[in-house]
């Protein structure tokens, strides 16, 4: 045999071996819906198709997304990295990665699969090539090349949260059946939109069967790991959104056929059940280890099934960013039984008007019963402006509604949270200790994944510490906060505002002299507003009168961008009664600028803000 022919037979042979070691990969997704499936226990769930795989599967009991809503969370498994440290938190933003940085489905593509995506992206990213083989409705399997492995991705929008208050609609699971989590009231509405949760789960529940039966019907389910997974939390308000564990906990199965067995770990059985703690993060690189591919060094995920699995996590993590129109700055962690949250920017409600949260009928009774005094403790809290932590045992208190932060009991707990989330803010290179203006303009023509790791730059370990210490629940003194605010770092100057804002004012009297210098002259545009800020809220007469019209100027998004705009009216927003005099003002701003569909995909952002704010009272 010639020496040529002889070695393309070998190569022929190797790569057929290759392509016999390597499974084919199905991802079946679904949108804004926790584990409220009958495999998890729910028996007002009708949901068989997902009870079906999960009894020949290995289903996972806690498993999280690391942010509860769809832009976020698919930054973070498109990525395989934490999307703080990269400036990829803020729903709907744009940023970029470095040029050596891939997307996942990019590592699998190179050694030789077959990558679709039917039909979500909605990555935080500005795009860069193309990702997938094909991502479109007719992306599928069936269109790869002869013998070639595949991973494919299917994703049902049915129980998003737009589905879920769509009329008319008869329901068809009983809403007097419901269970009402504690944080929502009993209401008539809330009863009618829970149902109809659980009647678009069971929609689809019967699109993945579908979806499972095309692969029995081509002969491939031995030959297929199948992975299903929610994208977030139930697309209910403090659920959606919020990154509690009703906002974080999603239902995960895996499925190995018998020939892949031996890339599953050792906990796997048919009908199983794991509490091994994963979370999206982790959905990366254990792709790519059961595909037998090598994970790059940048991915903070870790593998959890595959060539290359490692021990469970002791932890997994959330985040909270800014939440379309809204500024906001949350971390959660959990382990197997507790939840914490940090909130670095207590002074702002939960339940901040978001317009597209309001669109839901639950939203709308749940703030109307607020402001009219018919709501339990545990049901206003949602409308109230947050503490600095939350501590919460899911194992007596799943809907998290009985705070243990103060619990003497629980003093030690509080401590090993606190410092575990330290350690991961600072190991994750976390970016969001910088507004969204100030960081991008410190990144400049850069990435914020290189500013992040850049210590010259991005001085972390000083800022956080100034974070932390400004909205810790102990106010830090007069004679502290003079000397931070007049600091080198911007973003130190701008956390010791914030601070004073966490504490409803207090201590504003003692620095009022150092805020007004800092209003009138500090180079920083993010310190200039929260300086206005606070000086609005609760400084002199005469206060007012300087930050009503430097938030105004702040807030013109064609003068000062998208970024900045967005910051300064959600400030105005908290002067409530004392922006009255600037309402036509207000309603005069423009709301359309480039910056609103590039640096922020979200055209309509300044819009619901100036709405919000110039609305009848």
């Amino acid at each position: 045999m010639p020496k040529a022919l002889s070695s393309l037979l070998m190569l022929l042979f190797a790569s057929a071996t290759l392509a016999a070691e390597r499974p084919n990969i199905l991802w079946v997704t679904s949108e804004d819906n926790g584990p409220q499936l009958g495999c998890y226990g729910d028996a007002y769930a009708e949901t068989p198709h997902l009870d079906a795989l999960a009894a020949r599967g290995l289903l996972y009991l806690n498993a999280w997304s690391n942010a509860p809503v769809c832009a976020p969370a698919r930054t973070t498994i498109i990525t395989g990295m934490y999307p703080p440290s990269f400036g990829g938190e803020h729903m709907r933003s744009a940023t970029r990665l470095p040029d050596e940085i891939r997307l996942f489905p990019e590592y699998l593509r190179s050694a030789g699969y077959y990558c679709t995506n039917n039909v979500k992206e909605d990555y935080n990213l500005i795009p860069r090539g193309p990702v997938w083989d094909e991502s479109s409705n007719r992306a599928h399997w069936r269109n790869r090349g002869p013998d070639q492995p595949f991973f494919a991705v299917f994703n049902f929008t049915t129980s998003h949260e737009s589905q879920i208050r769509k009329r008319p609609h008869e329901p068809v699971h009983d809403p007097a059946g419901v269970r009402v989590p504690a944080y929502h009231p009993d209401t008539p509405e809330v009863r009618r939109d829970w149902a109809q949760y659980y009647d678009k789960l069971t929609e689809m529940d019967a699109q993945v069967g579908g979806i499972l039966s095309q692969l029995a019907e081509d002969g491939l389910a031995d030959e297929t790991i199948v992975v299903y997974f929610g994208d977030h939390g139930p697309g209910m308000p403090r659920c959606k959104r919020w990154p509690y564990d009703s906002g974080l906990r999603v239902p995960l199965i895996v499925r190995f056929p018998e020939k892949y067995r031996a890339l599953a770990t050792d906990e796997y059985r048919s009908g199983g059940r794991s509490e091994r703690l994963v979370s999206f993060v982790d959905l990366a690189p254990t792709m790519l280890s059961l595909a037998g591919v090598e994970i790059p060094a940048h991915m903070q995920g870790e593998a959890f099934l595959g060539r290359t699995a490692r021990e469970p996590r002791a932890y997994v993590y959330g985040f909270r960013g800014r939440m379309d129109e809204r500024v906001d700055m949350v971390r959660s962690i959990r382990d197997g039984r507790y939840v914490y949250l940090r909130h670095f920017l207590p002074h702002r409600r939960y339940g901040e008007h978001v317009a597209y949260m309001f669109e839901t009928p639950t939203t709308r009774v749940w703030h109307q019963l607020f402001e009219q005094g018919r709501l339990t403790p545990e049901q206003a809290r949602f409308w109230q402006t947050k503490p600095a932590e939350e501590l919460y045992d899911l194992a007596a208190d799943p809907d998290e509604v009985r705070d243990l932060a103060a619990s003497p009991e629980h003093q030690e707990t509080l401590r090993r949270f606190r410092q575990a989330l330290h350690r991961h803010l600072i190991d994750s290179h976390d970016a969001g200790f910088l507004p969204e203006p100030m960081l991008h303009a410190r990144a400049g023509s850069g990435t914020v994944y290189e500013l992040a790791r850049d210590e010259a730059r991005y001085p972390l370990k000083t800022i956080l510490a100034e974070a932390e210490a400004a909205t810790q629940a102990e106010s830090p003194t007069s004679a502290r906060t003079s000397r931070q605010l007049g600091h080198a770092d911007e973003a130190v100057r701008y956390w010791s505002i914030v601070g004073l804002l966490a504490h409803a004012g207090e201590g504003v009297p003692n620095v009022a002299d150092d805020l007004r210098r800092l209003l009138r002259h500090d180079p920083s545009d993010c310190v200039r507003i929260v300086a206005a800020e606070a000086l609005g809220r609760y400084g002199a007469q005469d206060d007012l009168a300087t930050a009503l019209p430097t938030l105004l100027e702040y807030a013109n998004v064609e003068r000062h961008g998208a970024f900045t705009a967005i910051l300064a009216l959600n400030a105005l927003d908290a002067l409530g009664a004392k922006a009255d005099s600037i309402r036509d003002d207000i309603a005069r701003l423009p709301v359309k600028h480039p910056s609103l569909t590039s640096g922020v995909r979200m055209a309509n952002a300044i819009e619901n803000l100036v709405a919000h704010l110039t609305r009848t009272k």
